[in-house]
């Protein structure tokens, strides 16, 4: 949207947990926590009885925001912080972009998909579960479109011949993987180079692993506890990547055409099992459960990929699935909204979802 609009100017309603409370503000975007904090429940605690309490009380609390700001159009992804904007934002007839990234949309997303003025969503069997006509725009993902595999080598000091494997879970720590890695370490560093974003939990442990290898391992066990700009880099220089089977893991992927190894979290209602599968029966991905994963299932994943023919087909239906413009496409439809102009049709946005200007 900066790159349509030089007078854009953008501020973001979160809730009272995650990331964004970081990353939000460091990005130089103004961040305003509404005092819903999440619906979801791990344990019995009083937040069971205030959750709800606190998604009713944040309505108002959202329509006071928006009546303030006067917003333009709003895009917003779902989730329980979604639904007290949504529905301040259709009272004040404010237009509104939702957009959901899993094959299988969330709870929230199919309560609230009728209170926004358009849907975009990464796969087109989304809109059977939405109900309503959807425009499939793929996952936004960082800048990609320019990555240089060559150039981030050089940057990352990883030779041009050498063999890279990236391996992360997420945001967070998953001891899944962590444990995998562990077990198969002397197997994957005789495969290749491994960059290992450990989450920052898991990074001690990690970092403990490197320094017990000698000279050799230790170049070719890169940890990481987070990777930040860097992470297009990591991505751009993998042959192959293990990681979860979330939106926006399987865009960048696909976006750049690489084989992985997903390992769908087996929890959240079985959205990432559902995005693992799509991946999975195209052929860009060798899907291993949750529970099955560890390090000798993690070294077989990875010899499977040592025949050229195979890994090659996977490389080919990894570039089929991944849409560069999904970013530029959901861009497309949110200024249309906010310019109180016609929507695009599908097929223009299909094209800029494909990469095309």
């Amino acid at each position: 949207m900066r790159e349509r609009r030089t007078d854009l100017e953008v501020r973001w309603i979160g809730g009272r947990r995650g990331l964004e409370s970081t990353l939000v503000p460091e990005a130089g975007i103004p961040l305003t926590r509404l005092w819903l904090r999440s619906l979801r429940v791990v344990d019995r605690s009083v937040n069971a009885a205030l959750d709800p309490l606190r998604l009713a009380a944040s309505v108002p609390q959202a329509m006071a925001i928006l009546a303030a700001w006067r917003p333009a159009a709003i895009f917003t992804t779902g989730g329980y912080v979604a639904i007290p904007v949504l529905a301040a934002a259709k009272l004040l007839r404010v237009p509104t972009l939702l957009w959901e990234g899993n094959l299988l949309p969330g709870r929230s997303v199919r309560a609230t998909a009728g209170l926004a003025s358009a849907v975009a969503v990464s796969f087109a069997g989304s809109a059977d579960a939405l109900g309503r006509h959807c425009f499939v725009t793929g996952t936004p993902t960082r800048q990609l479109a320019d990555a240089d595999a060559a150039a981030a080598r050089v940057r990352l000091d990883i030779g041009a011949e050498e063999r890279v494997l990236l391996i992360f879970g997420g945001s967070q720590t998953v001891r899944r993987f962590d444990e995998a890695v562990a077990a198969a370490l002397p197997g994957l560093l005789a495969w290749g180079t491994v960059i290992h974003i450990t989450g920052t939990a898991g990074l001690g442990a990690a970092e403990a692993r490197r320094d017990a290898l000698p000279a050799e391992g230790r170049r070719r066990y890169r940890t990481h506890g987070f990777l930040g700009p860097e992470m297009a880099d990591a991505l751009a220089a993998a042959d192959v990547v293990v990681g979860r089977a979330g939106s926006s893991t399987l865009a960048e992927v696909t976006a750049l055409g690489r084989p992985m190894i997903v390992v769908p979290y087996p929890h959240a209602a079985g959205h990432q099992a559902e995005n693992a599968r799509l991946v999975g029966a195209a052929g860009a991905a060798i899907v291993i459960d949750d529970a099955a994963f560890d390090g000798p299932a993690l070294l077989r994943a990875l010899a499977a990929l040592d025949d050229p023919a195979r890994a090659e087909a996977m490389r080919a239906a990894s570039r089929s699935l991944g849409r560069p413009g999904a970013a530029a496409a959901a861009a497309e439809l949110l200024a249309a909204l906010a310019e109180r102009r016609p929507l695009p049709s599908d097929e223009a946005i299909a094209a800029i979802a494909g990469g095309a200007a």
